[in-house]
């Protein structure tokens, strides 16, 4: 089970999360409408590249926004819990063990202390963010069993990660559980709303194009918008 896991079936979640997440962008730029969003952006490439680049960027800076400043705890969690859902499966040395053997490259390896601390970081945020779906009334309206689904998605990796890592269980039988999660973890990715892992910087773009050229941006230079 786990040469299936680490092999053919590695190959096949990996292969699936990045062939859903490529048609996931290609649908997107094609569902931009014509006449309101591309005519503008190929009119104006260099201004339309500016503002696509400082929407981007002051969105992935901690703080970087006044919409991150207003929630300060929030904006803690969001990226402790997304730094971790990086750097973990990435940069884990047992990781990239398995990834030199099956794939036959592997990332830098980060000192195992520093990661079991994040993998920590990254389950107490998760707990908070499902604390906060559920007693914050503007969130907990909003907020379905899907919603709590996805979390869980998320999460379960590092947890049963985190069994196997202290061997707290039969230790054989959790790593096989971690593996299967990770990899649902990586084939959902297209398919939910974690899509946002390419999305959400297609989105950023757009709307830092669309203030950068048609709302204010380029004001006062003859822009039509």
């Amino acid at each position: 089970m786990y040469d299936l896991l680490t092999g053919p079936g590695l190959w096949l979640s990996i292969g699936i999360c990045l062939v859903g997440l490529f048609v996931r962008g290609v649908f997107y730029v094609k569902g931009l409408d014509w006449q309101l969003d591309r005519v503008a952006y190929t009119a104006h490439p260099k201004a339309g590249i500016k503002g696509a680049l400082r929407s981007i960027f002051f969105w992935i800076l901690p703080f970087g926004t006044r919409s991150w400043r207003t929630q300060p705890f929030m904006t803690v969690l969001f990226f402790v819990f997304h730094i971790g859902a990086v750097s973990i499966p990435l940069f884990l040395p047992a990781h990239n063990i398995i990834l030199s053997e099956k794939l036959g490259f592997s990332f830098f390896s980060m000192n195992q202390t520093v990661a079991d601390v994040i993998s920590w970081a990254v389950i107490v945020s998760a707990f908070f963010l499902t604390i906060r779906r559920l007693i914050l009334p503007e969130v907990r309206i909003l907020s379905t069993p899907y919603d709590y689904l996805i979390l869980f998605l998320s999460s379960a990796p590092f947890i049963t990660g985190m069994i196997c890592r202290y061997e707290m269980g039969n230790y054989s039988i959790f790593l096989i559980i971690h593996i299967i999660c990770g990899e649902m973890l990586l084939v959902s990715i297209p398919f939910t709303k974690l899509s946002h892992i390419l999305l959400f910087f297609l989105s950023r773009a757009q709307l830092g194009m669309d203030f950068g050229i048609k709302r204010g941006g380029m004001k006062g230079k003859g822009l039509a918008w």
